[in-house]
């Protein structure tokens, strides 16, 4: 590949900005799933939309594979180069185009970051409301490809609730409008199909984003409970009671631990369990919801119940929640964040059967997730250092996968399927689901040059291959180290 064709041709559109040393692409070779890793031909670092169109293009004439990047915090390994592909850095794409605070939206490109929307409509009264826990590193490009959520998804919905157009790249090269700027639109949601498609589809350049009045209360309460099933059906009598929470989350012993350790929250650490409930909107309708939820607190059995006062206490609720997935990172040397939903009357079931999991292993497993939409991410902790770690710990991953599916839940509520959740896509849905899928990303790209081997079982990239033994190979799972 060194004396492809394709690089003579990206090396006069990029110059410097084509990297093709190994040293300088190693922090291209995985995402945050760093179980997986492969290196790429070249890593292109894209200023502008037009050198997005002209890479795309030129993968399409040569028949090579691309990856479109955006700051690479993907959970299932979405973002894993291919092997003599080529990866498009879209981080320097990071301009706001257009804040129009009338019409309440914004025209961002795919490289600007989730959290610097809502500081840039924060002025205006607005925000952007999907809050994934990387909101201040992740791209909006990438949150379109998974579709992500957040802790507020309960009440606002996720990514594709708030895209209401696009300008898009599709893997022949063609470039075509998605949306608009209304929530009406006419004809088939081509935008809700391409959000969540995980690259499939092309590269998104532009993203026409919907923003909301910033609240004018917020009411955050912190439960402790003595296990993690009664904070399970704490979630469900709140949301049987008819109130809706901006948001609903749990976290268990070991995640309230971690939490303490990475960013002193003050939680109570005896608790076997954490529940926070966030309400928002305007004060009187708040504060009459806020009575009703303490009378039903009371009578789920919570040891103890802290509201916060301020602005400064609510932060830090917050802050111990959303710093939970990498403070776990000082538990333990290494660990995999599952990602699977379960039917919120069956969450207590499901926890309870995690907790057995954990100790049919011996692997210890810290739970952080968005109860309110039964949106689990067991951190799965484990030693890398270890012959046998990684695999006994995915084996324990794949099983949590399988009890959300026998629940009548899914494998993804947010960070997708990528590399990782692929051999459990037959089992979660039918022969005829499977090929109207491939077909489809068939007809938009025939090549199989976006985003090649991730999602679709039947897409593998030959390129890439097992070089040890993997728990998930026998069902398809490509893993390299």
């Amino acid at each position: 590949m060194t004396t492809h064709p394709i690089l003579t041709a990206l090396q006069s559109i990029f110059a410097d900005r084509l990297l093709t040393n190994a040293a300088q692409m190693v922090a291209y070779e995985s995402d945050a799933l760093t179980a997986f890793r492969q290196r790429p031909a070249a890593v292109v670092l894209a200023e502008t939309g037009d050198e997005v169109i002209e890479t795309v293009r030129l993968c399409h004439e040569h028949g090579v594979p691309f990856v479109a990047r955006g700051s690479g915090t993907s959970l299932s390994g979405g973002s894993l180069p291919i092997a003599d592909g080529i990866v498009i850095a879209l981080n320097r794409l990071n301009r706001i185009l257009r804040l129009d605070a009338d019409e309440r939206i914004a025209v961002v490109e795919p490289g600007v970051i989730n959290l610097a929307v809502s500081q840039a409509a924060a002025p205006y009264g607005l925000y952007y409301a999907p809050d994934p826990s990387s909101q201040p590193i992740c791209t909006i490009g990438g949150n379109v490809a998974f579709n992500s959520g957040g802790a507020h998804c309960l009440k606002y919905g996720m990514t594709s609730n708030h895209v209401l157009g696009m300008k898009v790249v599709l893997p022949d090269g063609e470039v075509v409008d998605l949306g608009g700027e209304s929530l009406d639109s006419v004809g088939p949601d081509m935008t809700g199909l391409f959000v969540g498609s995980e690259g499939l589809f092309g590269v998104a350049l532009e993203i026409t984003l919907r923003l909301l009045p910033i609240p004018a209360v917020y009411r955050t309460v912190l439960a402790s409970y003595p296990s993690l099933e009664a904070a399970g059906d704490a979630v469900s009598a709140v949301v049987a009671s008819g109130l809706l929470p901006g948001a609903i989350e749990i976290m268990d012993k070991l995640a309230i631990k971690a939490a303490e350790v990475g960013a002193k929250a003050n939680y109570p650490q005896d608790a076997a369990a954490l529940l926070i409930v966030e309400l928002e909107g305007e004060t009187e309708a708040v504060e009459a919801e806020f009575a009703q939820l303490l009378q039903l607190i009371e009578t789920t059995g919570a040891e103890e119940v802290r509201i916060a006062q301020n602005a400064d206490e609510r932060a830090r609720i917050w802050k111990g929640r959303k710093a939970a997935f990498s403070a776990v990172g000082r538990l333990a040397p290494d660990y995999i964040v599952q990602d699977g939903v379960v039917p919120r009357s069956r969450l207590g079931e499901a926890l309870a059967e995690i907790e057995r999991l954990s100790q049919k292993y011996g692997i210890e497993v810290a739970n952080v997730f968005h109860a309110g939409d039964g949106n689990l991410h067991p951190l799965i902790l484990f030693d890398g250092r270890h012959e046998g770690a990684l695999e006994r710990a995915e084996e324990l991953a794949g099983e949590i996968i399988t009890l959300c599916i026998d629940l009548g839940g899914s494998i993804t509520g947010e960070h997708g399927v990528g590399m990782e959740k692929r051999a459990y896509m037959s089992r979660m849905f039918g022969p005829l689901e499977m090929e109207t899928m491939e077909q489809l990303r068939r007809s938009l790209d025939p090549k199989q040059i976006a985003n090649r081997g991730k999602m679709l079982p039947l897409g593998e990239a030959p390129a890439l291959h097992t070089v040890g033994p993997h728990p998930l190979e026998k069902a398809g799972v490509i893993y390299r180290e």
